[in-house]
């Protein structure tokens, strides 16, 4: 029987063909965990922009997904400012592999 879909791979980013996949992959990973610790601290929208030294619409904007106006570094201080520490691992892909990429691990 045929299948009705088709199977996505790894990132949906560069399954939909958009481009610099592995960047929007990151950037919606660190903002999915700067949601959670807000979520944890218990803040509302107000607080977390106090605590993330932005106004309130951008706050609303990183909930929603909407990262456009946000780098990988603005998320990864923002992850800082929830106190948390942010390491960068840099390696050699494995041979296995044809590409090297960007993740959050």
């Amino acid at each position: 029987m045929a299948k009705d879909y088709v199977e996505g791979g790894k990132n949906v980013f560069a399954d939909l063909g958009l481009p610099a996949p592995d960047e929007l992959l990151v950037k919606a990973e660190l903002a999915r965990r700067i949601g959670v610790l807000v979520e944890a601290r218990g803040l509302n929208q107000e607080e977390a922009a106090r605590v993330l030294q932005i106004d309130q619409p951008k706050v609303s904007a990183l909930k929603r997904g909407r990262l456009a106006g946000f780098s990988i570094e603005r998320l990864m201080r923002f992850l800082v400012l929830l106190g948390n520490d942010v390491e960068i691992v840099v390696k050699e892909r494995p041979r296995s592999r044809t590409q090297a990429r960007l993740r959050v691990a």
